[in-house]
């Protein structure tokens, strides 16, 4: 029996997490809840996303699950001003309906202070949904608190702002306790802190108040500063895990403890308070610096979102009213001034101006528009004033729905993950053991030297401990997803739309592109493109007309202007290009397979295909090799007869986009194989490939079959020899097993094949199936975005593999290094403090990288 629960997914932001084993811990309690399918952490964007049954689980069970397991769910605050509340029952009608919301947490409505407040989850519900739902309730909103996009990096900042005064209070007492213990170590002292004997200052013998002071400056960092660790490690190890925050509990409580016997003078010996100080204040340091450099790698959906207009200017009920953003609605006529951006999506219906686009679509050329056209929000117009109709609007935008896709993108795993995922779930306790090892082989086996200044017990201590601090989970955690979080940023500034980090990675090892050619080669509309008069024909005797190539083509346009067909069309379209005046045609007759005939301001005018004129005894005048030719460059010759005489042909054809033939070109540099796919019969076909510089043609290939032959070159990859051209053969020639497959297309046909394919990129202009089937979208349209999508994925793989081995380097290496006594456990602190931040420092180079 087939299961057909609904599954709903959400996505959560969660705080506190500090490395992979964190993530492991999370994902693995919210998996426990009965009812959830599956539950995705990502460390870098510290979001969880989850799959569940809503009629076995809720919200509020995925939230109390994440605090059990020791970590916090970011949440914002709305302050709302309410209208229209008549008594005391609204208030609570209003706070019924606020508290029934998924992703509000709290609500509580005042009638007296006529206020609400209400704490929600902002990657859940935003403040505009709040507003729609108390005005759908019969209520007005007036928002008095922050934007709603701000809630969630607010609690962020918050934490932050924590993290910053807690290292300044770290800071504080652990440098004047460094500096103390170093001093009296070198002997640079005053006198009176060593012990006199026989008038020599003994170097090494302080009194105990020395210690006693070295105590009372170590304990606030220990159990204040140091007190989310002992939290942290406690929690993990009630949920049988242990993560970062066990590793740093166990080096610094090893440290300072051992000092407290010394001190109270039940043991002999140096005391290590600065070492367990130092330890958790470098680290303080070092994951501050994190939490900061983490900020900057979503930058990219705080410009997306920055696009936004604040405010629109509608016209409602013969009025013009300026609203907020959030309040426009589907149907509304806004008016856009030159210079403004464009708040919503929606149809001019009125004016003409140019957009710039390029902040949605990397293109850097205005777009003319004007009634019927398409704009977009967050768009800029340019010129003229534009009137146009929303047609959608909140979180159905454009921009809304391209900042949804980036965010769940950013918070996928790339397959490449799993390594690190794995050895992260099995790092501490492997730490822990490795650390228990290093202190039975210092103390059970390794002598002490002689004359050594430190007893047995001591030795082996600091070399565990130094085990314990020098170990980085966080460096293997944050490898991929902060080059995930930047490669995805990144690709939205370029127009490029990546679903998930499978498909950043996947595009990365393609060889073999396969472009579908209508709408994607070429721009999928019929155009004119040549217009050739016969030489035998010079004038026209009635009314002494002079035939020219504009009188023919308005004479053509004319006789079209009754055709609904496909060419006839691209015949009107060139001439209003060119602002040629049609007249109106008498006797129009179409006839099927063969063209259309009219009479235009006295002149009988066919326009068709040869087989018509040879059905009306004409000859070609001279114009069959002309014919011929246009035939050869796969277009289509339109005959145009003026009283009798063959007079000219038009060409119409699919023309090819701007840019295509650059983008090829660019894709064999980087080595790949291109292919064209095409329902066109093999001499359209081969002529637009060589238009373009395609070495690879399927030809005659059905929409149905499309998928089958993306198939086919994966798992046989001399199957593309037997279409490639036989001079390309030679360097194309390699043995391969299956290609590795992208297939480009833009059309409904076209969705089987880019689900086929390895990696599916769909063209933004095209048709929506198309787009929900591929894993990449490239939002202009331009050919050239290709090229750019898979070499962001080159280059964003290489620093995930840079990222990886760093954080397996540094492991393998200083791991041993620390066992073998050769680091002092406060530079392993320093160590492990800036080994995350290497790996995140490291993923935002991404931002600057140039793309092809």
């Amino acid at each position: 029996m087939t299961d057909t629960s609904p599954t709903k997914q959400l996505t959560i932001p969660i705080t506190g997490m500090t490395c992979a084993n964190c993530v492991a811990t999370v994902e693995r309690s919210l998996k426990k809840v009965n009812g959830v399918g599956t539950a995705v952490v990502n460390l870098s964007s510290e979001r969880a996303t989850v799959a569940f049954d809503p009629g076995l689980v809720g919200l509020p069970d995925l939230i109390g699950r994440v605090e059990k397991a020791g970590y916090g769910v970011a949440s914002g605050e709305a302050d709302l001003i309410i209208r229209r509340m008549s008594d005391d029952n609204d208030a609570r009608r209003l706070q019924k309906a606020l508290a029934s919301l998924e992703g509000v947490l709290d609500a509580q409505v005042s009638f007296t202070t006529e206020r609400a407040r209400v704490k929600y989850i902002p990657t859940i519900i935003s403040q505009a949904d709040l507003r729609r739902a108390i005005s759908a309730s019969g209520f007005d909103a007036v928002e008095t608190g922050g934007e709603a996009e701000d809630a969630e990096a607010k609690a962020r900042e918050a934490e932050i702002r924590e993290q910053r005064r807690l290292l300044t209070i770290g800071m504080v007492f652990t440098i004047p306790l460094f500096l103390l213990s170093m001093a009296r170590d070198l002997g640079w002292l005053p006198s009176f802190f060593y012990v006199q004997m026989g008038g020599m200052d003994v170097m090494r013998q302080s009194p105990p108040w020395v210690n006693w002071l070295m105590l009372v400056l170590a304990t606030p960092v220990q159990f204040y500063v140091g007190w989310q660790y002992y939290i942290g490690a406690f929690k993990a190890l009630r949920n049988r895990s242990a993560n970062m925050d066990v590793l740093i509990a166990m080096g610094s409580s090893a440290a300072y403890f051992y000092s407290l016997p010394v001190t109270l003078g039940l043991l002999s010996g140096h005391v290590y308070f600065e070492t367990a100080a130092v330890i958790i204040t470098l680290i303080k340091l070092g994951k501050f610096l994190e939490a900061r450099a983490k900020g900057r790698t979503s930058e990219a959906i705080k410009k997306l979102m920055g696009l936004r207009a604040k405010t629109a200017r509608i016209i409602r009920d013969g009025q013009e009213l300026e609203v907020p953003i959030d309040d426009v609605r589907v149907g509304d006529v806004v008016m856009v001034r030159p210079g403004e951006k464009i708040p919503v999506d929606g149809v001019v219906v009125e004016g003409r101006s140019a957009v710039d686009e390029s902040m949605l679509t990397g293109e850097s050329l205005p777009v003319e528009k004007g009634p019927g056209d398409p704009v977009i929000g967050a768009t800029l117009n340019k010129l003229g004033l534009l009137r146009f109709e929303a047609t959608k609007v909140g979180r159905e935008t454009a921009l809304a729905q391209i900042i949804r896709l980036v965010e769940e993108a950013q918070g996928s795993k790339a397959p490449i993950q799993k390594l690190a995922d794995q050895i992260s779930s099995v790092f501490v306790p492997a730490v822990i053991a490795a650390a228990a090892l290093t202190f039975a082989a210092w103390y059970f086996i390794v002598p002490l030297p002689v004359n050594a200044d430190v007893s047995l017990f001591t030795r082996a201590l600091i070399n565990m401990v130094a085990v314990l601090v020098i170990a980085c989970p966080c460096a293997m955690g944050l490898a991929t997803p902060t080059a995930v979080m930047v490669g995805t940023g990144k690709g939205a500034e370029l127009g490029i739309l990546l679903r998930s980090g499978e498909a950043l990675e996947r595009a990365g090892k393609v060889t073999t592109v396969i472009l579908d050619k209508t709408g994607t080669i070429t721009k999928g509309q019929p155009a004119v493109t040549d217009i050739v008069i016969s030489d035998l024909l010079s004038v026209i005797s009635t009314d002494h007309w002079s035939l020219t190539t504009d009188n023919l083509l308005s004479l053509a346009a004319s006789v079209e202007k009754g055709s609904e067909h496909p060419l006839g069309e691209a015949i009107v379209a060139e001439a209003g290009n060119r602002s040629l005046g049609l007249s109106q045609p008498e006797g129009f007759a179409a006839i099927v397979g063969q063209g259309v005939e009219a009479t235009v301001d006295g002149h009988r005018v066919l326009v068709g295909n040869r087989r018509m004129m040879e059905g009306r005894g004409l000859s070609l005048d001279g114009l069959e090799s002309e014919s011929n030719r246009l035939q050869a460059e796969a277009k289509t010759a339109m005959l145009v007869a003026v009283d009798g005489r063959v007079a000219g042909i038009i060409g119409v054809a699919d023309t090819v986009k701007e840019g295509s033939r650059e983008a090829i070109e660019e894709l064999h540099r980087m080595g790949l194989r291109v292919a064209m796919i095409t329902g066109d019969n093999r001499q359209t076909a081969e002529a637009i490939a060589k238009q373009v510089g395609i070495d690879t043609v399927l030809a005659d290939v059905l929409p149905g079959d499309k998928a089958a032959q993306v198939k086919r070159l994966q798992t046989d990859s001399d199957y593309v020899l037997r279409y490639t051209h036989s001079e390309d053969r030679k360097t194309k020639n390699v043995k391969r097993n299956g290609e590795i497959v992208a297939m480009v297309g833009d059309g409904i046909n076209d969705a089987p094949a880019l689900a086929q394919a390895d990696v599916g990129i769909a063209i933004g202009t095209g048709a929506d199936v198309a787009m929900a089937a591929a894993p990449i979208t490239l939002i202009s349209g331009d050919l050239r975005g290709v090229a750019r999508a898979i070499s962001l994925s080159r280059h964003t793989m290489r620093t995930i593999k840079q990222n990886l081995f760093w954080a397996f380097f540094y492991n393998v290496i200083l791991i041993p290094a620390a066992a073998a006594g050769f680091l002092n456990p406060m530079l392993a602190a320093g160590a492990m403090a800036f080994s995350s931040v290497f790996v995140v420092s490291n993923s935002l180079r991404l931002r600057r990288v140039k793309v092809s």
